[in-house]
């Protein structure tokens, strides 16, 4: 575990103490890396921080790198991290959200490695709400697996203080809710695709970038599917986001742009839904639709679930490059793919240990084909 955004120490402790028993549990072995100062927004100086992650990316006994939670400015590592080796190297899961998506969306489009969009080690104590699956048994399959999740149809509205209640294990899913489509066409969609994507306001700064080029992962072929959530922004601001990823190409191939719900603030006269709508041209208008080349428009839809990203679409088989070993499979000489945010083939396994972190729930998109 490592902290490659912001860290946890002084109250919080009690918490992470928490994950970590939970992730020891399952029988991993855990190693807490040094950049984990929880006083300011940031764990360690940029350098050290680039230092610590790199170090058990490129670690053939880690197994998994889970970071505590996300945080403000992980972009400042992108330029740090040697991305040519870790692409050269044997891949490592990553799991996380929010924050966290600003790595583990270059790892897949720059590396070429799959990683779960999932929750963060803070979370990790919940129990899996019934239908959806935990990064916990998603690192342990084996190539080719099938990971099948359907939403609760209900979520929770809030967040849990950890200093007061440091081993809460279970969420409160007291909202219902469902998938809406924003194209206003009409009809279930049916859509398979490598997903890619994450939190709208740490990616956007991306855009423009090869750490967010997308046209790598359609070029090979499977269909593109690209997810996104607003974490905090009001609607104004997520909706030039959106504009900008569109107009620098994230959406152009995509067969599906699947939203998450929010409850992050509104406009004084447009909401979060109108912004995704406005953006990403979701309608019947030719003039407003979100083109792409080879598949036509885009369909627009909004998840539900214990959190947003959580539930995706009814069929996603989540592609990518190269994947991980299963963390708890034995060393061997043939390939193995465990499903994630996206996967494919990748070369020799590495040892079985999960050895120095664990990896992270608030949403987790499962991948392989998930039907």
């Amino acid at each position: 575990m490592t902290s490659p955004s912001s860290g946890v120490s002084g109250a919080l402790q009690a918490r992470l103490d928490v994950a970590l028993a939970t992730v020891r549990d399952r029988g991993y072995q855990v190693v807490v890396g040094d950049c984990m100062d929880g006083s300011g927004h940031l764990s360690a100086p940029a350098a050290e921080r680039a230092a610590e992650l790199q170090g058990m990316l490129l670690d053939p006994s880690i197994r998994a790198v889970v970071p505590p939670w996300g945080g403000e400015t992980a972009i400042d590592l992108i330029g740090l991290l040697d991305w040519e080796q870790i692409g050269r190297a044997e891949p490592t899961w990553v799991v996380g959200f929010s924050d966290i998506a600003t790595l583990i969306t270059p790892l897949t489009l720059v590396a070429g490695w799959a990683t779960i969009h999932g929750n963060n080690l803070m979370d990790t104590p919940y129990l899996t709400p019934e239908g959806l699956v935990s990064w916990l048994d998603i690192v342990t399959l084996g190539q080719g697996a099938t990971v099948v999740q359907t939403p609760p149809g209900r979520h929770r509205r809030g967040f849990v203080d950890y200093v007061e209640h440091p081993g809460v294990d279970e969420y409160l899913l007291d909202v219902p809710g469902s998938w809406t489509r924003l194209d206003s066409l009409g009809g279930e969609v049916d859509v398979t695709g490598r997903l890619v994507g994450g939190c709208i306001e740490t990616l956007a700064n991306l855009a423009g970038t090869r750490y967010l080029d997308t046209s790598p992962l359609a070029e090979l072929g499977d269909g593109l599917l690209v997810y996104v959530e607003a974490a905090g922004d009001d609607a104004p601001a997520i909706c030039r986001n959106l504009h900008g990823m569109r107009l620098n190409g994230v959406f152009d191939h995509a067969r599906a742009v699947l939203v998450g719900r929010t409850y992050a603030p509104p406009g004084e006269t447009l909401t979060q839904h109108e912004a995704v709508v406005d953006a990403l041209g979701c309608s019947r208008s030719p003039s407003s639709r979100t083109s792409s080349a080879d598949t036509g428009p885009p369909t627009c839809r909004s998840s539900t679930g214990p959190s947003p990203g959580w539930s995706r679409g009814r069929a996603s088989r989540a592609s990518r490059r190269r994947s991980p070993e299963p963390a708890t499979s034995p060393r061997r000489d043939s390939v193995g793919s465990p499903p994630a945010d996206a996967w494919g083939t990748r070369r020799r396994p590495r040892p079985a240990t999960p050895g120095g972190t664990s990896a992270p729930g608030a949403r987790s998109i499962p991948a392989g084909d998930a039907r």
